[in-house]
Formats: C-alpha cells, structure tokens, sequence
C-alpha cells in the first residue's frame, strides 16, 4: 500500500507523518458539526485529513490546522495546497499551548494524543503524536476556552477513559457536554471510543451510540452513510 490515500473530492500523502489515517479521524472529521461554521481550528492535524473533510463539508469555512511536528506540518500543508480547498486552508508548525490567534473559532475539532503516563513510544515522532505528558489536556481546554466563539462546539475524539475524565476537567474551565456518542466496533463489543462536543450552555447532555461494524467485515448503513461522501469504496 503506498502512501496516498484517495478520497472522492481529494488526496492525502502520509508520508513524513508519524500518525496515519485512521477510524478515530475520518469518523471525527465527518461527525463534527456547527450549523455555520466560519472558522474551523483544528489541533493537531497530523496529515491534515480532518481538517480537508471540514473544509469539504463546509464550503464557506476557513480552516487553521495546527500542528507540532514539524514534517507533518510541512506534509499537511502540502496536502491541503494540492485540494480543492487550498484557499480555505492554512497549516500552522505550533505547539497549540502557544498558538495564537485574533480570531475566535466556531468549530474547533481534535484527534489528540491520549496515552497519559503510559509506556513512550520508541519511536520518538509517534510518541509525540500518541502520547500526552500530564497537563496537555489541561493546556488543550485552556486554548480551546479561549479560542472558542461564545456559540461555538468542540469536538474531539478520545478512548473512554480519557474522554470521561476530559469531561470532569472541562467543566472546570465552563467547558459542558452538549453530546457525547458512544462508539462501538459492532453491538458485540465493549464500547472503546467517546466523541465528545463541547460548549459553554450548561443543558441536557445528548447520548447516542454508533456500532461500525454490523457483522465481521460488514460495514453498518450509519457508517456507510456517514462517510459515502468521502471514501471510494462507498
């Protein structure tokens, strides 16, 4: 397998990026939602592939993409140049406690790294893109508190644990679940990913459940439907 992935409406090489494509991200990028959203930050990019199903889906929206290392940042730049979308997008090589920005995002998405104390990666990229030393998450809604317009959601991507324990600390800094979807491989299995959105009305947390899977190698209608207009074999 080489190191593009084709989508319908545009391509993303991998290479130089020490997180590949994979479920967490495809289903953050085609899940997360605004009603109008005029600018999308996305933290941590990685190949920039959430960020290009955004600008995708929302034709008007203009989206930031940050990124902390390096090479992937250059490679998400070079993906988003060579798309449809290229006008709307803009990569920056920034570690999101330091970012800047004089705008305020409607949408802010992320798919962070999530391993917290556990066993670093040898490898020293895909350590950085895995694994949180003990206040990113912390740092992560500082930014995002800020950054976040007064109407604005975000959506991030996160084991159950972590995602739970995100909710605890996000109310800290008046961060609410809006919703949280629960995501399962099939109706068999244990529940191993939350999607969780946030935002600063205090109401009624919304749950659903997604199963990808209805039998062994057999995609769910949600799913499929979900992402039909992104993936060829859809």
């Amino acid at each position: 397998m080489g190191s593009i992935f084709k989508f319908k409406q545009f391509e993303v090489d991998q290479s130089d990026c020490a997180m590949k494509i994979n479920t967490d991200g495809v289903l953050l990028g085609s899940i997360a939602m605004h009603v109008t959203p005029n600018r999308v930050l996305d933290i941590g990019t990685g190949t920039g592939v959430i960020a290009l199903m955004i600008a995708q889906r929302f034709e008007h929206a203009r989206v930031d993409a940050v990124e902390i290392d390096r090479p992937a940042a250059i490679r998400a730049a070079k993906n988003f140049n060579q798309s449809l979308f290229a006008d709307r997008l803009m990569v920056n090589w920034a570690d999101i406690a330091f970012f800047k920005s004089d705008n305020r995002f409607e949408l802010i998405v992320s798919n962070p790294p999530y391993f917290v104390n556990d066993l670093k990666n040898p490898e020293a990229r895909k350590g950085i893109a895995r694994h949180a030393h003990e206040d990113f998450f912390a740092s992560l809604l500082v930014k995002v508190a800020q950054l976040l317009a007064e109407n604005g959601v975000f959506w991030v991507i996160l084991p159950v644990k972590q995602a739970e324990q995100l909710v605890v600390n996000a109310v800290l800094k008046r961060l609410f679940p809006a919703k949280i979807i629960h995501i399962y491989s099939d109706a068999n299995k244990v529940e191993f990913r939350q999607i969780v959105c946030f935002s600063f009305s205090n109401e009624t947390v919304i749950h659903e459940n997604f199963y990808i899977y209805e039998a062994e190698g057999v995609y769910t209608a949600a799913y499929i439907n979900l992402l039909k207009n992104y993936f060829l074999a859809f």
